[in-house]
């Protein structure tokens, strides 16, 4: 993505420890859980390529269809989950985000901006609007969470304490630090 080298760098920090942290999620016994990580930690790690800085390392125009062609097959295999469970709606937000966001770098490889135009696209206005909403809403979700270190779950009649991979606040805090990831990185396309 264009803009300053040093808080490209902490972007893709921030999403790939995020898109380890959902790896290890992927150890849940929970098979929801499982997917919900797998789907997190691509969407991390895509992030962290994405965001690497431009003087760092310009990728070649056909990388960023290749990212594209990623994040398509990554949106139609999560249109297929929220046939079953509207839960993975933001998901195929998210995929449809990277799409466009790449696709965009692939039509403007080296510039900032859209090309020409003044003012924000619409696409990318309604992208921020979403994910704007989002990063609040995700934000107020962790405040009435107390982790109390110890919890247990009920899974297949067996109560089992939840691992630290399983805890709900912390793959909230996840989501959080890539829905704003997310709104750096379209606010500098």
């Amino acid at each position: 993505m264009h803009g300053p080298a040093s808080p490209g760098w902490l972007l893709v920090a921030l999403c790939a420890a995020s898109g380890a942290y959902c790896l290890l999620r992927m150890r849940s016994p929970v098979e929801e859980q499982r997917r919900t990580a797998g789907a997190e930690a691509l969407m991390g790690f895509g992030m962290a390529a994405m965001a690497v800085p431009a003087a760092a390392a310009t990728p070649p125009r056909w990388a960023w269809f290749a990212y594209a062609a990623v994040f398509a097959g990554a949106a139609l295999r999560t249109l297929w989950s929220v046939r079953s469970s509207p839960h993975h709606l933001h998901h195929l937000v998210g995929a449809c985000a990277m799409v466009y966001m790449a696709a965009a770098m692939a039509a403007s490889p080296g510039h900032h901006g859209h090309g020409g135009g003044s003012g924000i696209p619409l696409v990318t206005g309604a992208l921020l609007v979403y994910f704007v909403g989002y990063v609040l809403r995700s934000g107020a979700r962790l405040l009435p969470v107390a982790a109390v270190v110890g919890d247990s779950v009920t899974l297949r009649g067996t109560p089992r304490t939840l691992g630290w991979g399983d805890r709900p606040e912390l793959s909230q805090a996840c989501r959080l630090s890539m829905g704003i990831a997310m709104l750096a990185m379209l606010v500098t396309l």
